[in-house]
């Protein structure tokens, strides 16, 4: 076994990690000098993890750290410095650090932290089942799944109107993409369009375009989806949503399979396949007269019934290997596995967003979890069953042996009901271990959190997203740009 080699010019650092790292049966080395290390990296030696610090005289532990990662990128590398500010932990991140451990700290945490980061590097070795370069668009092994697969299966020779059912987040706008791939028009555009998303006076100009001066702001004739979508397929996504009116002339286009720009008089054909779906109970709608039951049956000729992540809870270790390896090669680093700990603590939780909120929370888990084995201390306390106490961390665990309660903390005993009891303790803790410029740190994490969402569940659609949020396009915009979340 490699062993560990730890790096600072402080004789008692050195020497306390190496009697711990010694208790544990963890081999070490203690280097004074970030020389020291490059000489051994110069000689073919190389440790199995490196412990630095960041100030040290000659050469700092981000200069150590940049170059150990250019020579051995798989080498997880940790981070300590008594100067626990913002500027040196985000350093640290972006040069590739493993984990940023201020001082002074515990020394078991320490040690935990350590063999957590040699359990990691052995990892990085294993084979990945699914870094394939063939990426499915849609996975499933539950029975409903299959069933919903021998459908479009079925239906690939058919240009029907499709129905597709399902809560919101179980993934009808991938079935609507897979009827389409799989149909005869496969070669023609495939068009998506959420009726919920526009506002109503400008939903009919954006599904049958307009004429140049047809209202105030119609400088120029427009093309609509039906358009876009000749020869290919047009999906209306939470038709459900759509207005009365214009729930008539969609039946009008559906029966004679004609329509009219806004302001045009000439009759133009669609030649496109329509896809609906919703998450709406439509045939409830029908009986509250707010959806026409003569469009319900147009668009009722196949139905399409998407179970809910909690119907197929089988394939919910499948999807996040695959969520997490397609979120690293978004991001550009190695996909991250997960434990068999942390996989049935998801297969407990009912997920309300279904298939969405697991994709979501495996792009949250690529970017924060501290290593490359994810635990199940390392998902989101949310994710506890009711009432259960959220599992506390290695340094947790330390701190909660040898320091009392404090007489004004909120109960650890369950998880916080309330978000923002969560974030009045992470508020405490930063105050408390005299953190600076805590306001910014968290209000960009708020706000990275709002817009991740934001644009998970409108696909990267920022004009849609700004409306979810309230906000105006122009911010949405700036906010992306001074959060650094262009990519």
């Amino acid at each position: 076994m490699k062993p560990i080699w730890v790096v600072d010019d402080d004789q008692s650092i050195r020497f306390v990690l190496e009697r711990a790292l010694s208790r544990e049966h963890l081999p070490v080395r203690s280097f004074s000098r970030p020389q020291d290390v490059l000489n051994e990296f110069d000689a073919g030696v190389e440790p199995q993890v490196l412990v630095t610090d960041i100030r040290m005289p000659g050469s700092s532990g981000i200069e150590l750290l940049t170059e150990a990662k250019r020579r051995h990128p798989q080498l997880p590398v940790i981070i300590m410095t008594a100067y626990s500010d913002l500027d040196s932990a985000v350093g640290a991140f972006r040069s590739g650090a493993f984990e940023y451990l201020p001082k002074p700290f515990d020394v078991n945490r320490a040690v935990e932290l350590i063999r957590r980061a040699a359990e990691d590097h052995s990892l990085r070795d294993q084979p990945h089942a699914d870094d394939s370069d063939q990426q499915p668009l849609m996975l499933g092994e539950a029975p409903a799944m299959q069933e919903v697969f021998r459908a479009i299966g079925r239906l690939s020779q058919s240009e029907s109107t499709v129905l597709i059912t399902g809560a919101s987040g179980t993934g009808k706008e991938l079935v609507a993409l897979a009827l389409h791939r799989h149909s005869p028009r496969a070669r023609g555009p495939f068009v998506a369009i959420n009726t919920a998303a526009i506002p109503k006076d400008l939903l009919e100009s954006e599904l049958f375009g307009h004429e140049r001066g047809a209202f105030t702001g119609a400088q120029a004739m427009r093309r609509g989806r039906f358009e876009q979508a000749a020869g290919g397929t047009l999906f209306l996504d939470e038709i459900g949503d759509m207005p009365l009116e214009l729930q008539t002339r969609l039946l009008r286009v559906l029966s004679d399979g004609q329509f009219y720009r806004v302001g045009g008089h000439q009759p133009l054909r669609a030649d496109t396949r329509v896809i609906a779906a919703t998450h709406q109970d439509l045939e409830e709608r029908v009986r509250q007269g707010t959806f026409r039951e003569d469009l319900f049956h147009r668009l009722n000729v196949i139905r399409l019934r998407l179970p809910p992540l909690n119907e197929r809870r089988e394939d919910i270790p499948l999807l996040t290997r695959h969520f997490l390896a397609r979120s690293a090669r978004e991001l550009g680093v190695e996909s991250k596995h997960i434990s068999p700990a942390a996989l049935e603590r998801l297969t407990q939780f009912d997920f309300p967003g279904n298939v969405r909120q697991l994709e979501n929370l495996c792009r949250w888990l690529t970017v924060m979890a501290p290593g490359q084995r994810i635990e199940a201390e390392d998902l989101p306390a949310d994710l506890l069953p009711r009432g259960e106490p959220r599992p506390l961390t290695g340094e947790e665990k330390a701190t909660a042996a040898i320091t009392p309660p404090h007489p004004d903390a909120p109960s650890s005993a369950a998880a916080p009901a309330d978000w923002t009891v969560a974030l009045a303790q992470e508020a405490r803790t930063r105050l408390t271990a005299g953190e600076s410029g805590v306001w910014d740190s968290l209000a960009g994490r708020f706000e990275a959190a709002l817009l991740h969402t934001a644009l998970g569940l409108t696909h990267g659609r920022r004009a849609e997203a700004a409306q979810k949020l309230g906000i105006g396009r122009n911010t949405i915009t700036r906010k992306i740009q001074e959060l650094g979340l262009d990519d």
